[in-house]
């Protein structure tokens, strides 16, 4: 196989990443839509003593809790339900990303590894927004809010790693992972493009 030049993928990645990141944004609202319908499965699921609906509205999206709020806020009128508005886009810039070195490596069936990308890494971001939502719902707040949901002192602390690893690895990590697992061949070729550099000086 042909060495492959770094510093071209580099470049190439550079290049990409802008228009990447724009199409990422602009249809924000449409790569949301699956992620919510997933969201609203696992709170269903998984929550459904404390979480009555999931609603979206371009790339936010809002569940809807059962628990009650004490104290009015903006977003939660008090003698209401507490509902906890969040931002899709803050946990899936790892697709831009990924769209960018996918079409910077120039292997075949770019686009069938997009799209298999984005299958991937929807689960990915359906677990950063759950873990926001009971970060929010236990630490946030109200004492009376999390009182209501019934979280013990193990899950609390399930909870606050839940997000952190949520909200700092999962976005770059996941996709970089994906990535490396489909792109074998291709970093094959930086080996060999190191080997065949330093032949001749051996």
């Amino acid at each position: 196989m042909r060495g492959t030049s770094l510093g071209g993928f580099v470049l190439r990645v550079a290049l990409w990443l802008p228009p990447a990141f724009l199409v990422w944004y602009m249809a924000g609202p449409l790569f949301a839509f699956p992620i919510g319908l997933l969201t609203h499965g696992v709170a269903r699921l998984g929550f459904a003593d404390i979480v009555q609906g999931v609603e979206q509205h371009g790339y936010l999206i809002t569940i809807v809790s059962t628990l009650k709020a004490t104290l009015a806020t903006t977003e939660n009128p008090a003698g209401g339900v507490v509902s906890v508005e969040l931002n899709a886009l803050l946990y899936s810039y790892g697709f831009p990303m990924l769209a960018a070195l996918i079409l910077a490596a120039r292997q075949p069936q770019a686009l069938r590894k997009i799209l298999l990308g984005y299958v991937v890494l929807a689960p990915f971001v359906t677990w950063s927004l759950m873990a926001e939502f009971l970060k929010r719902v236990t630490f946030d707040i109200a004492p009376s809010v999390a009182a209501q949901a019934g979280f013990g002192p193990l899950q609390r602390e399930a909870i606050a790693f839940a997000y952190q690893f949520g909200a700092l690895i999962l976005p770059t990590v996941a996709p970089a992972v994906f990535w490396v697992l489909t792109h074998r061949r291709f970093l094959e070729g930086f080996a060999g493009g190191e080997a065949a550099a330093q032949k001749p000086s051996q």
